[in-house]
């Protein structure tokens, strides 16, 4: 009775309290959920976005493409607006953006130091995606793939012809098939690496080498048998008519790179390789003043070992391979190195091993001082466009690490000198080790056994991947440009990276890496650009059915699962601080395709 005379005696009053009352929760609703909802990037295209069920095809029907928008699939994470669209032209499925700016090197001067090949990055960054190939499935697993690979996954054949009479690689049906064969492994690399200890006993696979560049690598089967002898390969190549094979290398899960030793230094500290390797890479040593084989003497370890097999070396029937010795000769005693062997097997391949000094005692002796000693304002190591240099780079005084493979978890002989370094490194080791084995392997969401190649994003003193170390896999370090510089204490562990400024792409073929990793690096890079082109770049070198794992705060993990989203990955989140996302297959349907 009360309330029925209180709605006759009041209707209108109540009736405006009500709508009053309904329109202020409206607004405080969508006040508490605007910071998620409009979370917006100033630069993007704007759409409307409708939420709804995220669906990622399985691997048995892994080309899809239903969705044209952005969409967002958890309530719980923010929209961004972007509509995806494929990167266009015929060669999109390779799309390298720093080595395709077919405009900036068709605008360059000279070609002549291969310039070319060299890093080329348009601004804006593209926010283009990378369209998959025709058939493309998931990756043959390793061990398996050392010797065979989806041909549908890397589908180039101009290698397979082009290089069919020296067993580099053949065409099988369906599959690419890798036969351990190469211009000077006559009986395979097999031979050729055992034929190398036998012909200098004091190269000790797996043991005092451990880290070595393959310069001019071929589809990297040197680099692919080393690893049965715990020995870690930087292969790399340029990305030239010698078509994808770099990326051939990757496919097969062995560690490689795109670059060019042309007119920038190579992205590698000094003092860094225990032994470097050319089978016929076609590098001129001696151009320019031998600034390539100066750059080479940079990186390479005091004591440390060069090996040459090349026609110069074992033949001189022939009035250019007679000059280009005298060349090589002339510059090597120059540069105080010494030739430790040279000799030449039944197959009528030689090689030549020369052996870095280790002391400047030498430099000091020298009739004359070319190439000069490189000035003090250049010993800080900087290797990201920095102009090669004609000189002789300084020897440190610290000596050979230890052997293999204690020196992973040894004080590296790098690190300052200074007791607090000591202790930073030793408990830096140890948190690794527990946050691996605690919360990154018994993590349920990442499935390790398909794991092969693994990047490390910002690497630190490289405690992730030696934490790993015991798993079939391999892990670039990455060493960002605008971080303090440990790149030399990792190389001093016995593992491999280089630097780089997640700012630009990569130099590496899309779908190379099986998982991304990074720890708080996502606010330093947010200060300098834009976190989505970062995303983009890791979508592109990600394999479908591939994973990152990013540690950082839940705000930057908030933005980064918006965008994951928005690429149709799936991503979870872990104790408040871990994000694991799983990029699927699948692609937006506008724009180009592969024919």
């Amino acid at each position: 009775m009360g309330i029925s005379v209180f709605f006759r005696e009041r209707k209108y009053p109540f009736g405006f309290a009500l709508t009053v009352l309904f329109g202020c929760v409206t607004v405080l609703l969508f006040t508490n959920s605007a910071p998620n909802s409009l979370f917006l990037y100033s630069d993007l295209k704007a759409s409307s976005l409708q939420p709804q069920p995220l669906s990622l095809p399985q691997p048995s029907n892994p080309i899809a493409s239903p969705a044209k928008k952005a969409v967002v699939s958890d309530p719980s994470i923010a929209a961004v607006n972007i509509i995806w669209t494929l990167c266009p032209g015929p060669l999109a499925v390779d799309y390298i953006p720093c080595l395709d700016n077919f405009k900036a090197i068709k605008a360059l001067k000279s070609r002549r130091h291969m310039e070319h090949r060299e890093r080329h990055c348009p601004n804006p960054s593209p926010r283009c995606l990378a369209p998959l190939p025709r058939g493309y499935k998931v990756k043959v697993p390793w061990p398996k793939s050392r010797d065979m690979i989806w041909y549908d996954n890397v589908p180039h054949p101009k290698l397979v012809e082009y290089k069919k009479d020296q067993n580099w690689v053949r065409k099988s049906g369906d599959y690419l098939v890798f036969p351990g064969g190469g211009t000077q492994f006559k009986d395979g690399v097999t031979h050729y690496i055992g034929y190398i200890q036998k012909t200098f006993p004091n190269i000790k696979w797996g043991k005092n080498i451990r880290v070595i560049l393959d310069v001019g690598c071929g589809v990297a089967s040197f680099g692919g048998y080393l690893l049965d002898k715990n020995v870690i390969t930087m292969s790399f190549a340029p990305k030239d008519e010698h078509e994808a094979q770099i990326q051939f290398a990757l496919e097969r899960g062995i560690p490689a790179t795109l670059s060019v030793i042309g007119t920038q230094r190579l992205t590698f500290p000094d003092n860094a390789f225990d032994l470097l390797h050319c089978a016929r890479c076609r590098v001129h040593w001696d151009a320019d003043g031998g600034k390539p084989l100066l750059e080479l003497n940079r990186i390479l370890r005091p004591g440390g070992f060069f090996i040459w097999s090349a026609t110069p070396v074992y033949r001189d029937d022939n009035e250019r391979d007679r000059n280009v010795w005298k060349s090589m000769v002339a510059l090597t005693t120059a540069m105080c190195w010494k030739v430790v062997a040279k000799t030449f097997d039944s197959t009528g391949i030689g090689l030549v091993i020369y052996q870095k000094p280790d002391s400047t005692s030498c430099y000091s002796k020298r009739k004359e001082n070319n190439p000069p000693v490189c000035d003090h304002k250049d010993k800080k190591n900087s290797s990201w466009y920095v102009p090669l240099s004609r000189c002789l780079s300084h020897l440190p005084g610290n000596s050979w690490p230890v052997p293999w493979p204690e020196r992973l978890s040894s004080k590296p002989p790098s690190l300052s000198p200074e007791p607090e370094a000591e202790d930073k490194f030793y408990k830096d080791t140890k948190d690794w080790s527990a946050l691996v084995s605690d919360s990154y392997l018994n993590n349920a969401a990442i499935t390790w056994s398909s794991v092969r190649n693994v990047m490390d994003m910002n690497a630190g003193y490289g405690g992730f991947a030696a934490a790993l170390i015991d798993l079939p896999l391999w892990v670039m370090n990455v060493i960002p440009v605008h971080v303090p510089d440990t790149l030399p204490i990792i190389f001093d562990r016995g593992l491999i990276g280089f630097y780089h400024d997640w700012c630009e792409s990569l130099s590496t073929y899309p779908r190379t890496y099986d998982l991304l990793h990074s720890s708080f690096l996502f606010e330093s890079l947010s200060q300098r650009c834009d976190i989505v082109d970062v995303v983009v770049e890791m979508d592109r070198i990600l394999r479908p059915g591939g994973y990152i794992m990013v540690q950082d705060t839940m705000e930057m993990i908030d933005k980064l699962r918006s965008i994951l989203d928005s690429l149709h990955w799936s991503s979870t989140v872990h104790q408040d601080q871990f994000l694991v996302g799983k990029k699927g297959f699948w692609r937006p349907a506008t724009g180009s395709s592969r024919s």
